[in-house]
């Protein structure tokens, strides 16, 4: 695809359950893969709840990855979001995967206004990394009866997704950036 290219994103969780919806555009790629683009405003909807962006993301898609990390331009409660799923595949200019539940979060250092964020007392301290939704994902285990190896390949990409943030591994070492400037720069135009 070509960098500008208008592409959506449709989520869903185990069972082919509608999930999160949202379009964006596609940034272009890099040795870690596919770079999406989310501007500020973008309209994010599932069943039951909706809201638009409160600033730039821009999401990495990689090959057969049981992933898809968020990161987040400065100004809101957290700077990363990865979302653990099946590996992502585009049927034409649609992104598909089924959420797994688990989240690996990255708070920003400083932490921004308790009023950005979905708590009250935040669960880690500023720049720390947690795992969000595991109760979720055990109870979704049994409710819609995921697979043995399903389970497996999502607690293995949550845990070794938790370690690479922690160390700055690439592209959890500042590489997004580029990607966010990108965004801005064809959404300017």
């Amino acid at each position: 695809m070509e960098p500008g290219t208008p592409i959506r994103c449709e989520m869903t969780k185990w069972g082919d359950r509608p999930h999160w919806q949202f379009t964006g555009i596609h940034l272009g790629a890099d040795e870690h893969g596919e770079w999406l683009g989310f501007p500020q405003g973008t309209h994010n909807q599932r069943p039951g709840h909706h809201f638009h962006s409160a600033v730039d993301a821009v999401t990495l898609v990689q090959p057969d990855r049981w992933h898809l990390p968020t990161f987040q331009a400065p100004g809101i409660w957290c700077d990363l979001y990865i979302d653990v799923t099946t590996p992502a595949a585009w049927d034409g200019r649609v992104l598909r995967a089924i959420d797994l539940d688990l989240d690996v979060i990255r708070l920003p250092d400083p932490l921004p206004p308790v009023e950005s964020a979905p708590w009250d007392e935040p669960p880690a301290g500023p720049g720390e990394v947690f795992v969000d939704d595991e109760d979720e994902f055990a109870e979704h285990q049994v409710a819609f009866g995921y697979p043995a190896e399903v389970v497996a390949s999502a607690q293995s990409s949550c845990d070794q997704l938790v370690a690479a943030v922690r160390a700055g591994l690439p592209p959890y070492d500042g590489t997004h950036r580029r990607w966010l400037e990108v965004l801005s720069r064809l959404t300017a135009s």
